[in-house]
């Protein structure tokens, strides 16, 4: 989805280039950031913080406002509720689930039996609480949104339009539903819900009335589709944001539920653009997966940005023993582009700016090169990160070490703070290693300076 033909590779390297105008034409930074998918992940240590469950039980597709002092979360049916609900003096917790159902009577154009009603969306519109829910026609037996409102942020929501808000059955219909406002307009965001008769899903905005919310306006903008063999079809949940001028709409992909391993291959990932109706291009990897939270997550999905008193916060679902749990982590944004605090970013070793040393080819390596020749005592290899706090961080280092056992002394902002150790092994036989750090909120100087004997780097992954 880009105007010109680029390769992943070449992709990557523009954007980290424009990183490293944006910081200092000194430094080199891994931008276009985001979370990694690896086949075997480090297994994680204690200092990185991961993303926390924070609402155990089934809470799946939450969505999170606050009123008041009191923030509070809404999530696909479950427990005998149509939309369950919960509250919190915090987006840490506690978490107190309500004992009410939010949408207790299922309006008149809705399936009345069965779990059908899913993601639900809560915002305010003057004293007026709104909620875009997605419901199963009675007339199409497809899901389609629907638009109740309430008095209270905890219901009962209501619905007596008498018919769904969108709905479009020759497309398989429309679920997840989502509010984005800019210049006072109000948009609705939805997926057409195609996987649900085997063709590619869509992911739609469509201006409504800034009055009540529901009025169409206009004519709707496809932003993005699903197209990458990750996806498995699927593409769904989007979420809009704009942040330091750049618009980044978050979507879920990939297959929601776990196979017979129980592992989950739904992730969270992100597209961006520079005008709102886009072109969208979307992230080089995915923001958010089992593998990039170190197994930490199962299924990373149904995502949901909130700000908090310090700063932005990413609420998505994982399987879990209980069903899909409640997480919260920490989300940053460096140049418009999302980190989120806990899930794996890759900077490219060639990427960084290299002090007596050099890139060479290698076909094992991530992107198709490497930095060598780190072997005098000047030496070194200095990358950019971004950490969205500050706090501790794991660096997972992917070394190639031929000629013993080998070290790089660690330095974090021009002091040293660890040692990368490189057991012996064989040239081009690429392994990972685990350094603790502690880095400030924003961009991070990691610099590796030779040590003890020789080792190659291809790459590191900052969590």
């Amino acid at each position: 989805m880009v105007h010109v033909p680029v390769t992943p590779g070449r992709r990557l390297e523009l954007i980290m280039k424009s990183f490293r105008r944006l910081v200092c034409t000194t430094l080199a930074l891994g931008v276009g950031v985001t979370g990694l998918l690896t086949s075997t992940p480090a297994p994680a240590r204690a200092e990185t913080v991961p993303p926390a469950k924070v609402l155990g039980g089934s809470f799946a597709d939450p969505d999170v406002m606050k009123v008041g002092d009191t923030y509070w979360a809404y999530a696909t049916n479950a427990g005998g509720k149509n939309v369950p609900t919960a509250s919190a003096p915090s987006l840490a917790g506690p978490w107190t689930r309500q004992s009410t159902d939010a949408m207790p009577t299922r309006p008149s154009w809705v399936k009345q039996t069965g779990g059908w009603h899913w993601a639900p969306e809560v915002f305010q519109l003057g004293s007026t609480y709104v909620m875009y829910y997605t419901a199963r026609s009675a007339v199409h037996d497809r899901q389609c949104i629907g638009m109740a409102t309430s008095s209270k942020p905890q219901g009962p929501f209501t619905d007596d339009s008498g018919k769904a808000m969108i709905c479009h059955p020759d497309e398989g219909g429309d679920i997840d539903a989502a509010s984005y406002t800019e210049g006072g307009k109000r948009y609705i965001l939805y997926k057409s819900d195609a996987n649900a008769i085997g063709k590619p899903p869509t992911l739609f905005l469509q201006e409504v009335s800034a009055r009540n919310g529901r009025s169409l306006v206009g004519s709707r903008v496809a932003l993005l589709r699903n197209d990458r063999a990750e996806e498995s079809g699927v593409i769904e949940a989007p979420t809009l944001v704009k942040r330091q001028g750049r618009y980044v709409l978050f979507y879920s992909a990939g297959y929601y539920g776990k196979n017979e391993d129980g592992i989950s291959p739904y992730f969270t990932s992100y597209a961006t653009s520079t005008t709102l109706k886009g072109t969208y291009t979307k992230a080089y990897r995915p923001l958010v997966t089992r593998a990039s939270t170190d197994k930490v997550m199962n299924g990373p999905g149904g995502q949901d940005v909130v700000t908090g008193a310090d700063g932005d916060h990413l609420i998505l679902h994982g399987h879990t023993t209980e069903g899909r749990s409640m997480y919260q982590a920490a989300l940053g944004w460096i140049n418009g582009y999302p980190v989120v605090r806990g899930s794996r970013v890759r900077y490219e070793a060639e990427n960084g700016v290299l002090n007596d040393a050099s890139v060479r080819s290698e076909a094992g390596a991530s992107q198709g090169k490497v930095v060598g020749k780190i072997d005098n005592a000047d030496s070194s290899v200095t990358l950019s990160v971004y950490a969205p706090r500050a706090g501790k961080y794991n660096v997972h280092v992917r070394f190639a070490a031929g000629y013993g056992d080998a070290t790089h002394k660690v330095f974090v902002n021009d002091t040293q703070q660890g040692t990368a150790n490189y057991p012996n092994g064989a040239w081009s036989s690429w392994r990972t290693t685990t350094v603790p750090v502690t880095l400030t909120e924003g961009v991070n100087k990691i610099k590796f300076v030779k040590g003890k004997a020789w080792a190659e780097l291809d790459q590191i992954e900052v969590a």
